[in-house]
């Protein structure tokens, strides 16, 4: 296993373990998410991926073990874990009658902030999204604009947590490549990122740790930057290694 980052923990799990009814679906999870750091947790489908999601953003309370998100525990405080969050969800769920701009004001609304007109060109510039796009209603937007419509309020809440699950599932290789360039602006930025994922490929290309999940734990961890073989993890770990 390698060893976590230095800096300190941003997201923390230690021990955790969950339960439904007799399956165990968290056995002992520990795993660590510093600041400027994209971890990719990869897993088959029943591996507890969704299940370390949900109870980080503190809809599920855990069997036993720990957990903090910027030093906030999810399980008691779980509103207060959330301000400190920005979820994307596979399918952006954003109003298909608004522009951008209208969900982002609306959405940013529901969380105390008003921001301006300049405010979130700069966001969605960060984002990636065409200028021309953003007064178009954002039902004609593909998954790839829609993500980028996440994103840029992910940047205007200016969280430290950002909370990915299979945000490249259903995007072209240009799209995933563009996704993966704005991961690694906001990690610049020091937002500490957890994606759950498929896409090993995917996760090669941006992520500073990538944890194999099976069964509840963390089976294996491979740093990218050292080099991996590819074809070795497909063949080692079958579905969760799947692209």
């Amino acid at each position: 296993m390698i060893s976590e980052s230095s800096s300190p923990a941003v997201i923390a799990l230690s021990g955790l373990t969950l339960r439904r009814g007799t399956r165990t679906v968290l056995a002992d999870l520990t795993l660590q998410v510093a600041a400027g750091e994209i971890y990719a947790l990869l897993g088959g489908n029943g591996a507890g991926k969704s299940t370390t999601l949900s109870v980080l953003l503190g809809f599920l309370r855990p069997d036993g073990g720990t957990v903090t998100v910027a030093g906030t525990d999810p399980v008691t405080a779980p509103d207060a874990a959330r301000r400190q969050i920005a979820f994307l969800p596979e399918s952006v769920a954003l109003y298909d009658q608004l522009s951008a701009y209208e969900n982002i004001a609306y959405f940013m609304a529901l969380t105390g902030h008003e921001p301006t007109r300049g405010a979130m060109d700069g966001a969605l510039d960060a984002a990636g999204l065409q200028a021309e796009a953003r007064t178009r209603r954002v039902g004609g937007y593909s998954k790839g604009m829609r993500q980028k419509v996440a994103i840029a309020m992910a940047v205007l809440r200016d969280v430290p947590v950002l909370l990915l699950d299979e945000p490249t599932s259903g995007l072209d290789p240009r799209a995933t490549a563009d996704f993966n360039a704005l991961l690694g602006r906001l990690k610049a930025r020091g937002t500490a990122i957890l994606m759950v994922t498929h896409d090993l490929l995917g996760a090669a290309d941006c992520a500073d740790r990538i944890g194999f999940l099976a069964e509840g734990r963390i089976v294996d961890e491979v740093r990218p930057a050292d080099g991996i073989d590819v074809l070795a993890l497909h063949h080692r770990y079958g579905e969760a290694a799947a692209a």
